[in-house]
This record gives structure tokens, C-alpha cells and sequence, in this order.
């Protein structure tokens, strides 16, 4: 340990000290105050410079982002791309999944928060991190964060419903410029680019959540809702099984409780809602929630259709649940094929229960992504020579170049929206 030496103890100058003045001694707390003076200032100054240093050094890279002057005649050649929020979470050894995925849905406009919980060592959690800054263009357009002091996430309990929150709660303060908020699990990949996504989400309305929900309860009223679990995420910093307990609880009568999939595309204004609103009902069902199995299912879609949210959500997630395609085998059989080619054509954006290092990822990449391995998905901003990495040199990330993934999207979504489909399957009541 460093010490600093002592310096010599100050002794004031007797006779100086008598050889002052009543006129001087009238003086000194003139001097006194003028000293804090000029001392608050230099402080101040110090203060400025350090900030705008600080802010200097986390500038993101001009050419990704250029300054716009704001034009009252020119016609914009397309609405502005918006922007996601990008929750990845995963477990243990899911350090590899969560950078393959970061890879397949980057892009420079959106934002991503990475999340190992606590089951997976702090090295694991460092060597992720150091992995990231290593990436240029993560580094340029300062849009990647991972979570430094994890948590716990049962996908059978709550605990992923705090997980989450937390994750959004931080993206928050990340960024004042996202539209929509996306949890994805290492099980999850992309089925469209970011370009095709992003270009078809600035056409629709920012107002929009995609939502599986239902209030059908059938089975899940003795097996999910009505069953009191100990959820061990909340209170241990170690791995342990969640347990039942014998009592049952009663179901609510002052809201309707809607059940769908842990997967959702949430609005920004509907997470503020949630997180920052002056509306209990969100903390209520929290509470309500906290003791009940796989209780993520039920959170959003029960505050979506119990809230002014109502009118916004659309009774699809654009995922696909590839339960019979995830293979282990190298090679995909003619049945997997068939069914690959199934799921392209729905239109989804996304698809789940992929396992690791799935054949089907591969096939993912090479077919509809166009990426390769350890890089980063081609872009409109992606300015490179194709012979080397083309993303190595990059330019404006509004510069989008949607492919067929985005005619995929687009029929998917007309359909979701057309006729009376959009508001005879919203936040039923049955």
C-alpha cells in the first residue's frame, strides 16, 4: 500500500502575526471571500473540462452518424429508421450463443444490453465483455453494453420477469432514441436482417406491440395460475430448484389475467409504462405474479390488455417455435429442409429452440442472413470491398438496403393488420 510521506507540521510566524494592522485585519475576510471565489471557479473550470473530455471520449464515430442540418424543402427520400432495443440473455456456457446472436442482429442503430446470469462464472462474464470492446465497429458506434452484476433468471419462475425489467430499466438510461424493446434468449435467431426489419418497422406506427396473448385459461388455471411457488432467484446467489408450496391461490377479480409467450415486441412508451409510469397496476401484477410459475408468460400481455395500451397490441409475436427442426445431426435431413423452408415462408421475423450450434443456424446464416462466420450481418451501412470484410469500413447507418426478408415481413404484417383481423383477435375477453 502507498503512503504519503508527512510533511512538516506549519508553524505560524509570531512576529508577523503582531506585525499586523488593524487595517489589514479589516481586509482578510475581503481576501477570504475572494480566494473561495476564484477557488469555486478554477473548480467549476476543472469540473467543465473533465466533462466535455468525458464526452469527447464517448462520442460514437461521426461517419455512422452524421449531423443532418434540418432542411424545410427538401423531401426526405424515406422515414427514418427506428431503433431496437436488444435484451440477450443466457446461462452458463452461453457466452458463444449470445455473440453469434449479437452478430446475426446487428446493427448500428439499435442497441444491445448482453446478460449472463449468475450460474455462469465472472470469467466467463469478463471474457464476453473484452470480446466485445475487441470488435471495431462495436467500438465505433458505442452500442453494445453487458451487464456487470447479474442476476438469477428460472424461466419456470419470476425471477425473468425482474431480469427482464432490469435489462429495460438499463436500456433506458443507455439511450433516449430506441422504439422497441426485444428480450431474446441464446435458444433465439433471427429469420430477416436487421435492414429488412427496420426498414418495414419505419412504415408502421411506433405505437405497436406484438403480443401473443389470450385470456382462454383452460388447464393453466390448475397447473400455472392457481399453483404458489418459492422462486430462490430473488434471494440466493446460488442455483437452487424453485418449490411448491401446498396452498392454492385464488384468482383476481379487479383485472383479467391474459396468458401468451415469453417472447414480445414492446414499445418504448409501453416499457416506461411499466417501469417509470405513475400507475400501480404494473407493480401490482408484479407482486401478484412473484410466487406464480413461468409468470413471464402472463406479465405484459395482462398489463397490455388491462391498460390505455389496449388499442396497440397485435395478437402475434412474429416468431416462429422450430419445436421439430432443432437437430443435432450435421447434416439436415429432407424432413428438416421442408420444414426450414416452412418457416422462412411465414414471414417471422424471429424463431426459437434452436440449440447449440444448431445445423439449422448454419443454414440460417448461408441462405437468408448472407453471413459468415464471426461476422457481422451485412448492411446499407457496410461500405467495404466483398473480397475482405465489408463491414470493416463502414458509413451512414440510416442507409438501409432491405432484401427479400423485408417482402417476407411485409406480407406477414399486412396480413396481421387487415380487414377486421387487427381488432377481432385483440385482448379478447373470454
Amino acid at each position: 500500500m502507498y503512503h504519503h510521506p508527512k510533511s512538516p507540521p506549519f508553524t505560524p510566524s509570531t512576529t508577523a502575526a503582531t506585525t499586523l494592522s488593524k487595517d489589514n485585519s479589516k481586509c482578510t475576510p475581503y481576501i477570504i471571500l475572494a480566494s473561495f471565489f476564484f477557488s469555486l471557479l478554477f473548480i467549476l473550470s476543472l469540473l467543465s473540462t473533465s466533462a466535455s473530455q468525458s464526452l469527447l471520449t464517448i462520442r460514437r464515430d461521426p461517419s455512422l452518424f452524421p449531423n443532418r442540418p434540418v432542411s424545410l424543402t427538401k423531401i426526405p427520400y424515406g422515414p427514418t429508421p427506428p431503433s431496437i432495443a436488444y435484451l440477450i440473455s443466457g446461462s452458463a456456457g452461453d457466452s458463444a450463443r449470445i455473440l453469434r446472436l449479437l452478430l446475426a442482429t446487428y446493427h448500428p442503430r439499435n442497441h444491445y444490453l448482453l446478460h449472463l446470469d449468475l450460474s455462469a462464472p465472472q470469467t466467463e462474464r469478463d471474457r464476453l465483455a473484452v470480446t466485445i470492446h475487441s470488435v471495431p465497429i462495436f467500438r465505433a458506434a458505442q452500442n453494445v453494453d453487458v451487464i456487470g452484476k447479474a442476476n438469477y433468471a428460472y424461466q419456470r419462475g419470476s425471477s425473468t420477469v425482474t431480469s427482464a425489467l432490469h435489462g429495460a430499466s438499463i436500456l433506458l438510461r443507455l439511450s433516449s432514441k430506441w422504439d422497441w424493446f426485444i428480450s431474446l434468449s441464446a435458444g433465439d435467431y433471427p429469420l430477416v436482417t436487421q435492414d429488412d426489419l427496420l426498414h418495414i418497422l419505419s412504415y408502421l406506427p411506433k405505437n405497436l406491440n406484438f403480443v401473443n396473448h389470450s385470456s382462454y385459461i383452460g388447464w393453466k388455471e390448475s397447473k400455472r395460475l392457481k399453483p404458489i411457488i418459492v422462486d430462490t432467484g430473488h434471494y440466493l446467489l446460488e442455483k437452487d430448484e424453485i418449490f411448491y408450496v401446498t396452498q392454492k391461490r385464488v384468482l383476481p377479480n379487479s383485472f383479467r389475467l391474459f396468458s401468451g409467450s415469453a417472447f414480445a415486441m414492446l414499445t418504448r412508451s409501453f416499457i416506461e409504462f411499466c417501469i417509470l409510469g405513475t400507475d400501480n397496476f404494473p407493480r401490482t401484477l408484479l407482486m401478484y405474479l412473484a410466487n406464480m410459475p413461468y409468470s413471464f408468460t402472463n406479465y405484459f400481455p395482462t398489463i397490455l390488455c388491462n391498460s390505455k395500451f389496449k388499442s396497440t397490441v397485435i395478437n402475434h409475436n412474429l416468431q416462429y417455435v422450430a419445436f421439430n427442426m432443432s437437430s443435432s445431426k450435421k447434416k439436415l435431413s429432407s424432413r428438416d429442409l421442408a420444414e426450414f423452408n416452412a418457416m422462412i415462408q411465414t414471414g417471422d421475423a424471429f424463431a426459437t429452440q434452436f440449440k447449440f450450434d444448431d445445423p439449422v443456424l448454419d443454414r440460417i446464416d448461408r441462405k437468408i442472413l448472407k453471413r459468415k462466420p464471426g461476422r457481422v450481418v451485412q448492411g446499407g451501412w457496410c461500405l467495404g470491398i466483398p473480397a475482405n470484410d465489408t463491414c470493416s469500413v463502414w458509413g451512414d447507418a440510416d442507409i438501409l438496403r432491405p432484401g427479400k426478408g423485408a417482402k417476407r415481413l411485409e406480407r406477414r404484417i399486412v396480413k396481421l393488420l387487415s380487414g377486421d383481423r387487427f381488432r377481432s383477435q385483440q385482448c379478447l375477453d373470454r
